[in-house]
């Protein structure tokens, strides 16, 4: 036995059974190898009988990339989308818990806000013409869709090009509901691209009845009024169970385009768009023409209201407001105290549909939006675009746009709170940051200023380098904060020369801590909110955070004694208020999409923004130009036969000298050259070039406030 061990005898077995191992992989891996082939084989020649060639074979080959393009094409929309599907997790579904009567800081009543759940009538209630109305208006295959209506887009889009302009919209009430609730009034492609994909989700979680329902109970239809119950109230004084078809085919209107066919505003138009609506629903089928003949000779005739303006961009924030403030527990029917003032507001309004009637053409701009408030805090005015009607996106609350070198005295705030002074000198060269090479406006360069002139002619080297060399750019995002900016800046170091998207709100509230000697916090639209009984539930004199210092008194007076120089010797000659010390700070943008001016007094803070929403560039508009001519007719009126107070750490008399007048002569934007404004008569022009030639050959020149270059060298 021992011996067989030794000679190795008793491993036959073991070898054995590998070498069987072996023999069944070498065959199995063999046979899988060769069924593969013949599998491939037979695949190849069945897929042969598809073949095609020549014109065929062209078409299919288009076929495929087609496919290929629409998958990732549909891949990136739905990546477009997917933020705004964020908005569907939270209760979007219920109604508007709150409902709110508004009022002036006076007492005045200027407008409600919410839907009390009494007010919705439901649909199968409402007039059975009323629904037709709609649906022969807005969306006639409402019914028959899933929330694109191929059919109503391709027709809409023959009917425009037979027209050659735009006669009938594609949206269907699906999509419009999905703008309503989760989406801004902004015209961009994202837009619509996440309008279709809710108005797909809107679909798949609702029936078509709740569709109608919300659509109906939450449409801006003019003067204030939300909804058709609110509407029927206001412009018949009827519930809408009541109305006439008539009176409910001229509501029906009102959907396309609130402002410009409200009957308390046109009645004529009202009345020729009733009309459409009556042929609309004839030609849809819904009625015939004889069923209709008798609204068209009897046209609905609107109660006088007078003409009630609602300061509506103003209402909708504050109604955020209000909701923040409402303890739990309480009555949702509120009366709300605000701090607005309507004659400030109607100013405001004016100032701005004044400049861009005047000027909008010449520099290409169509939007803007303004905010002002006492130095406070307490909001005075808000515009937040031209026409509520058209949009009520909030361009003051909620547009997201570059703010150029009006970002600029954060920069420069932050350097006086770590111990620089106005007369600090400091290089202004070209400079590099990590491959970042930024310029000046002109692209020249000062040698070696101070502070206070840098800020004041806008260059661009400056703040980069006190950001590079001694601050960083995380105490400059802590003071920012610290001073109410409520947008979070990107923290790119781009961010000092202002490529980090804010609102006109925050910037109105930002600079509102020069004018109310260094303290944040104070921005406030509501005053008191009680219930309709009476019982007060919030009074913002005694339930308001007290101000938190942000800026010492020293650094606050330097930073003033900076910005005040800019209407009078430096970018903003053109917001400079006859008899009255003002400070301030011009704004533009790369490719002058943007362009700003915001200010103050010891009076008032205001933030004035033009743009476009497309955000196509304007015609070389600058913050210095425009917007400061906005601010300038304004803030003018604001000032009319109040007591003036002094900036803090400033006197309030002009400096002995100073030049600082409301003139449109000032030296223009774009080229530093003295250039009258656009529209004036030839005789005009010429005594200007002489006012500014005298301009020109002063020791104090006001420079051009230029758009921030951001590209390298």
């Amino acid at each position: 036995m021992d011996e067989k061990r030794r000679s190795g005898k008793g491993k036959a077995p073991r070898a054995t059974v590998f070498l069987d191992i072996d023999a069944w992989l070498d065959s199995t891996l063999y046979d899988a190898g060769f069924k593969l082939a013949e599998f491939w084989e037979n695949t190849t020649i069945f897929f042969r009988r598809f073949r095609v060639f020549g014109l065929k074979r062209a078409l299919v080959e288009v076929f495929s990339e087609a496919v290929t393009l629409a998958a990732a094409g549909a891949v990136v929309m739905l990546a477009l989308a997917m933020p705004a599907f964020e908005e569907t997790k939270g209760d979007w579904l219920a109604q508007d818990d709150y409902a709110v009567t508004f009022l002036d800081r006076y007492g005045n009543e200027i407008g409600q806000r919410g839907i009390r759940q009494r007010d919705s009538v439901p649909i199968d209630e409402l007039p059975d013409y009323f629904i037709k109305a709609v649906l022969a208006t807005e969306d006639r295959r409402f019914f028959e869709h899933f929330g694109i209506d191929v059919v109503g887009l391709v027709r809409a889009l023959t009917v425009n090009l037979r027209a050659n302009e735009i006669v009938q919209g594609g949206s269907t009430i699906t999509q419009q509901l999905a703008k309503n609730l989760f989406l801004s009034n902004e015209r961009t492609y994202e837009r619509k691209i996440k309008e279709a994909f809710l108005a797909l989700w809107l679909e798949a979680n609702l029936t078509k009845k709740e569709i109608l329902q919300f659509y109906l109970d939450r449409a801006y239809l003019g003067g204030g009024a939300f909804g058709i119950s609110a509407a029927a109230d206001f412009y018949f004084d009827k519930d809408v169970r009541d109305l006439t078809l008539s009176e409910a085919a001229m509501i029906a209107g009102l959907f396309k385009a609130p402002a410009r066919y409200a009957p308390h505003i046109n009645l004529p138009a009202a009345r020729a768009r009733a009309n459409e609506v009556l042929t609309n629903m004839v030609q849809a089928g819904f009625m015939t023409e004889g069923q209709v003949l008798s609204a068209r000779l009897n046209p609905a005739v609107a109660v006088d209201r007078g003409e009630r303006d609602s300061p509506d961009y103003f209402l909708d924030w504050a109604f955020e407001e209000v909701k923040k403030l409402a303890p739990e527990g309480v009555s949702h029917a509120l009366v709300a105290r605000t701090t607005i003032d309507l004659d400030l507001q109607k100013a405001a309004e004016e100032s701005l549909e004044f400049h861009l009637r005047q000027y909008g053409k010449d520099y290409d701009v169509s939007q803007g939006a303004i905010v002002l408030m006492d130095t406070d805090g307490a909001v005075r005015a808000m515009v937040g675009g031209r026409d509520y009607g058209q949009s009520q996106f909030n361009r003051a609350t909620r547009a997201l746009r570059q703010p150029g070198s009006s970002f600029k005295p954060y920069v420069y705030a932050a350097a006086m709170e770590a111990g620089f002074e106005p007369n600090t000198v400091i290089s202004d060269a070209p400079i590099s940051w990590g491959g970042w090479a930024p310029r000046n406006y002109g692209r020249s360069y000062a040698g070696r200023v101070s502070l206070a002139d840098a800020l004041a002619r806008s260059y661009n080297t400056v703040p980069v380098r006190l950001a590079r060399d001694h601050l960083g750019l995380e105490p400059i995002q802590k003071l920012v904060k610290a001073m109410g900016v409520e947008t979070e800046l990107n923290g790119h170091k781009t961010m000092v020369l202002g490529t980090s998207a804010l609102t006109v709100l925050d910037q109105a509230t930002g600079y509102s801590v020069f004018a109310n000697g260094g303290y944040a916090g104070t921005r406030h639209a509501i005053l008191e909110l009680r219930t309709h009984s009476g019982e007060i539930i919030y009074l913002h004199r005694e339930d308001a955070p007290a101000p938190q210092r942000v800026l010492s008194e020293k650094a606050t007076a330097a930073m003033n004694s900076m910005l005040v120089r800019v209407p009078e010797v430096g970018t903003g000659r053109r917001a400079a208020l006859p008899g009255i010390r003002s400070a301030g700070k011009t704004g533009t943008t790369q490719e002058y999409r943007d362009a700003w001016y915001v200010g103050y007094t010891g009076n008032y803070v205001a933030a004035v923004w033009l743009g476009n929403d497309d955000y196509h560039p304007t015609r070389n508009m600058t913050g210095g130009t425009l917007p400061a001519m906005v601010w300038q007719r304004l803030m003018a009126y604001a000032h009319q036969n109040i007591e003036l107070k002094p900036i803090p750490g400033i006197e309030n008399p002009l400096p002995q000298g100073s030049r600082a007048v409301a003139d449109a002569a000032a030296p223009d934007a774009q080229n530093g050259s003295s250039q009258p404004a656009p529209n004036l008569s030839l005789a005009s022009r010429s005594v200007l070039e002489k006012l500014s030639e005298l301009f020109n050959s002063a020791p104090a020149l006001a420079l051009p406030d230029g758009p921030e270059t951001l590209t390298a060298l």
